[in-house]
């Protein structure tokens, strides 16, 4: 792959912004170190004050945002362009959940935390991205200004992008872009996709109430745990009769309890789970449906019902035209072949909360080691990541940065 070169590029001059050596070697530290220290949403103190030291140390000027944790920092000058910017997101919060690697130096140091999501991979190569920007900036290199957005709580619903946005991180941003980790990509590889990316995800909780009583005669009460039953079972169904089924509307129950006692009918169960979403125009009528299909069963039995509908996520849905800038983008750094077509996740993401505001578009990239056989994924404490990642998604960044202009 051919090295930064001093001029602009143009025709089939080499682009600049790839990864100096020592800045990769600096980079991989910074994201063990990270990974040794995970912090859960909005409890992110440590790791923003490391972001923000070392984005200080290049010269640049980053505010922490109005919550406590994260930051957005502008690399660039704004005098005289008034050019939307273009925005490069990465989320830092970790999970509630332990690391169970074993073998490599930088286990996370904190009990039942993990970065199992990836985003040490997806901080780490927006500040790589930053960095390198900043330098080609002292040298006149970079077209037009650029905005890091180093985003808390991810993880917890509806995510940490809707406060980020209060922040101001979108002001000044004509689109945005991110990445994430995905273990069923090979490294130095990215998926990408024109539409919907994740789906839509909401928290569901439902409390169901009667007068309770003796086993021995049901029909004197409400049959709490049979009505539990008939919601668990028969509202998905329910659904799936009411909605467009390309829709993708799903219930998906993982909690279910009532009752302490075998010969005793309870007065009370309780119910929790996840409503996923394929389109974002069915999400928006899935609290009505969802409210409407649990009291219809639910009455069937004779059950009261108070339900707790959280608002998570919309789908992201990815904009063509930046889609476009990204495949531009990887094209000028490692080829046409690097680019994969991915399918829609049904995992849920708050990079959505972005897009209900500019164009933008989140690529997968590839975090598996070729030949790799041990399948990890997501959210598990023994996930890792081929740290090549960070300057595969650095390089995409700069370039994308690079060619923003070129792309409607």
């Amino acid at each position: 792959m051919s090295r930064d070169s001093d001029a602009q590029p143009s025709g089939d001059e080499a682009l600049p912004g790839t990864l100096p050596e020592d800045l990769r070697a600096e980079l991989i530290a910074f994201r063990r170190d990270l990974h040794m220290h995970p912090e859960l949403g909005n409890q992110e103190f440590r790791t923003t004050a490391a972001i923000k030291a070392r984005l200080e140390k290049a010269g640049l000027e980053p505010r922490v945002l109005d919550t406590g944790t994260g930051l957005i920092c502008d690399v660039g000058s704004r005098e005289g362009e008034r050019r939307p910017m273009l925005a490069l997101r990465a989320d830092i919060d970790a999970l509630p959940i332990p690391d169970t690697k074993t073998g490599v130096p930088y286990r996370s140091t904190v009990p039942d935390r993990a970065h199992a999501c990836g985003h040490d991979i997806h901080t780490t190569s927006v500040l790589g991205a930053g960095l390198v920007l900043a330098e080609l900036d002292r040298r006149g290199l970079l077209p037009n200004p650029v905005r890091l957005i180093f985003q808390p709580a991810e993880e917890v619903l509806p995510g940490g992008a809707p406060d980020t946005i209060l922040s101001g991180a979108l002001e000044g941003v004509g689109r945005i872009i991110g990445v994430h980790c995905d273990p069923r990509v090979d490294v130095g590889r990215i998926g990408l996709r024109v539409g919907a990316i994740t789906s839509a995800c909401d928290r569901l909780e439902v409390s169901l109430d009667g007068p309770g009583g003796h086993t021995a005669r049901p029909h004197l009460t409400t049959d709490l745990v049979t009505a539990a039953a008939k919601v668990a079972t028969e509202v998905p169904a329910l659904l799936a009769r009411r909605v467009d089924a390309r829709a993708g509307l799903a219930v998906t129950w993982g909690r279910l309890e009532s009752g302490h006692a075998c010969n005793v009918i309870p007065q009370h169960a309780e119910l929790s789970g996840t409503v996923r979403c394929l389109e974002l125009a069915a999400w928006r009528e899935a609290p009505d449906l969802v409210h409407a299909a649990i009291d219809e069963v639910a009455g069937m039995h004779g059950a009261k019902t108070v339900i707790n509908y959280v608002r998570g996520v919309p789908p992201v849905v990815n904009d063509a035209a930046v889609i476009d800038l990204l495949a531009t983008a990887m094209t000028a750094r490692r080829g046409s072949y690097a680019i994969e077509d991915t399918e829609q996740s049904l995992g849920g993401e708050d990079f959505s909360w972005y897009l209900e505001h500019v164009p933008g578009a989140m690529a997968r990239l590839g975090v598996r080691t070729p030949g790799d056989t041990a399948r990890l994924d997501l959210h598990r404490g023994d996930f890792d990541a081929d740290e090549e990642a960070i300057t595969v998604a650095v390089e995409l960044f700069t370039a994308s940065a690079l060619l923003d202009r070129n792309h409607p």
